[in-house]
Order: structure tokens, then C-alpha cells, then sequence
């Protein structure tokens, strides 16, 4: 099992949330839309130019922009 962080998962992937290393705000604002430690999250889709990505936890798709993701470690199965 290798820890990288949401934003260097491929579309396609899956991984478990390890943790989230961001201020308390956004930190605050990732786990209301469920992401959480122990969590499976998948990457649908990355937009270019740097874009944000678009990630499955559970049944809800959420758009995230690239310096949050880079916050979430990640544990890929």
C-alpha cells in the first residue's frame, strides 16, 4: 500500500482516506461533504490547465481544486 495524496491519483483510482493535513476551515468544510479518515474516495474525472477534480465519496460527487486535494493523504489499495 503506497500514501500519496488525492491530487496524484489518476481517473480511475480508488483509495481510503489516511488523513487531512489543512486549516480548520477547510478541514471543517471536506468533512461536511464526507471525507473522512477511513473513507473510500474515488477520482471520476481531472480537469486540465490545473483544474479541479472531481471525486466520488459514496454517492456524492464532489469538486475539489487541486491545492485542497494536495491536503488529503491517501491510501491506495
Amino acid at each position: 500500500m503506497s500514501s500519496l495524496t488525492l491530487a496524484q491519483l489518476h481517473p480511475g483510482d480508488s483509495a481510503t482516506i489516511v488523513t487531512i493535513h489543512a486549516e480548520e476551515a477547510l478541514h471543517q468544510r471536506l468533512q461536511a461533504l464526507g471525507m473522512r479518515s477511513g473513507k473510500r474516495v474515488e477520482l471520476i474525472r481531472q480537469a486540465g490547465f490545473s483544474g479541479p477534480l472531481q471525486v466520488r465519496i459514496g454517492t456524492t460527487d464532489v469538486m475539489l481544486r487541486r491545492n485542497e486535494a494536495k491536503k488529503v493523504t491517501v491510501c491506495k489499495a
